[in-house]
């Protein structure tokens, strides 16, 4: 695909709405949540309805005028996701699943996969919302894609050529990972493997949380703003947007702060690029797949924790 068009008619972008995006998305995104908490210790209650409140208003207003309705599905797929997010998080906090997956002593597998189940439940709605807005699957990229598909150059990175992805996938997979990794052991030190520690319940456990982590936050962080961005404010801009809105929410995640954004805002923008390329989910989630595997074998043998 060739990123300079959309992958829908071409249009006229304006301005006025990439800049409405933009504002919309770092408000509806954790920014606003970030800054509060580490400024004052404290999110007030009021943050997260006004959020909800902004989108509802500016959906009923897209319905009616015409400058803003390129922007009405993005709109009703964040309002999805917050509330969605809301009563998931409600849920995990009800006594029982507490008990289940959040007790102290709970081992990182079990911890991890309460977390995961969570996350599942705003997939879901997400691609509920999508189906009842009448896409079809590969209008938000549930489908492998063309996985030999030739991608655009990466100057940034020193890609001076078009690649086909059947080549870029893995590499950028491994050399990825292997960045990743050597910061995970300045940051934290090689973990402590002792015998027994590392099973082959480990493995699966650690397989299969970041298989889902990374079909998760595919899902909600990429596949469902690009679908709906993309046609409104064009590739690049919406690329950008995703981008950003991927590296904040890895605000509290690993690594931690603001190189954990940079570091997640520039996997994010090759992930972006690689779904609107191919066309598709697989490698996007391979690749981010391959980070978490390695994130959450750390974090089960106890050599780093989220959040600093």
């Amino acid at each position: 695909m060739d990123l300079s068009q959309s992958r829908n008619k071409p249009l006229a972008l304006s301005p006025s709405l990439v800049v409405l995006a933009w504002v919309v998305t770092l408000f509806i995104s954790d920014l606003p949540d970030i800054l509060l908490r580490e400024l004052t210790g404290n999110v007030p209650g009021w943050l997260f309805w006004s959020k909800v409140g902004l989108l509802l208003v500016l959906a009923a207003v897209s319905l009616a005028w015409q400058a803003l309705r390129p922007l009405r599905d993005y709109l009703l797929i964040l309002l999805v996701i917050l509330l969605a997010s809301f009563g998931s998080v409600r849920l995990t906090n009800m006594k029982p699943w507490q008990n289940r997956f959040a007790a102290a002593d709970a081992p990182f597998a079990l911890s991890m996969l309460g977390e995961q189940l969570r996350r599942l439940t705003v997939s879901l709605a997400v691609i509920a919302a999508f189906l009842l807005l009448r896409y079809r699957r590969d209008g938000f990229f549930l489908v492998k894609g063309q996985l030999d598909a030739t991608g655009a150059p990466i100057r940034w990175l020193g890609i001076t050529r078009p690649y086909s992805y059947r080549r870029f996938g893995p590499l950028a997979a491994l050399c990825i990972s292997l960045g990743l990794g050597v910061f995970l052991v300045i940051g934290g030190g090689l973990p402590h493997v002792s015998p027994g520690s590392v099973t082959l319940l480990t493995v699966a456990a650690v397989v299969l949380l970041a298989a889902t982590n990374a079909f998760n936050e595919n899902m909600t962080y990429r596949a469902a703003p690009l679908a709906t961005l993309e046609p409104a404010i064009g590739p690049s801009q919406a690329m950008l947007l995703t981008a950003v809105l991927f590296g904040v929410g890895h605000f509290y995640g690993v690594p931690y702060g603001i190189v954990g954004v940079i570091m997640a805002a520039a996997l994010g923008w090759i992930l972006n690029k690689a779904m609107l390329e191919t066309g598709g989910f697989f490698w996007p989630w391979f690749i981010h797949f391959c980070q978490d595997a390695l994130v959450f074998s750390f974090m089960a043998l106890g050599a780093i924790a989220a959040g600093g």
